[in-house]
């Protein structure tokens, strides 16, 4: 089983080819390709950490679609002062599929 854990808006994620993974939203439109930073490499039983060696490797991936997070709702309030605020957040996500490691 070949797997990377890759960089991915200042998160880590494992990926193998054919995975679909949500990421923080990447510029381009569906279908364009664009290559990850692989920080490890799992190719069976040989690990491949040193960064001599993952700059050799390359991680492919594609644009599926863009989408947006669920809505998150952030509520503060101060007792007896009559402090009230309210205020929503729903982040921009792009969806892509894992195309090659190599």
């Amino acid at each position: 089983m070949v797997y990377a854990i890759v960089r991915a808006g200042g998160r880590q994620e494992k990926v193998s080819v054919g995975d679909l993974v949500t990421l923080d939203r990447v510029t381009g439109q569906a279908g364009s390709t664009f290559a990850l930073p692989a920080l490890l490499l799992v190719d069976g039983d040989k690990v491949t950490s040193a960064a001599k060696d993952l700059a050799k490797v390359t991680v492919t991936a594609e644009i599926v679609e863009n989408l947006r997070g669920p809505k998150i709702v952030i509520q503060k309030f101060k007792n007896k002062t009559g402090y009230k605020k309210r205020q929503g957040h729903r982040s921009e996500l792009t969806r892509v599929k894992i195309t090659g490691i190599k």
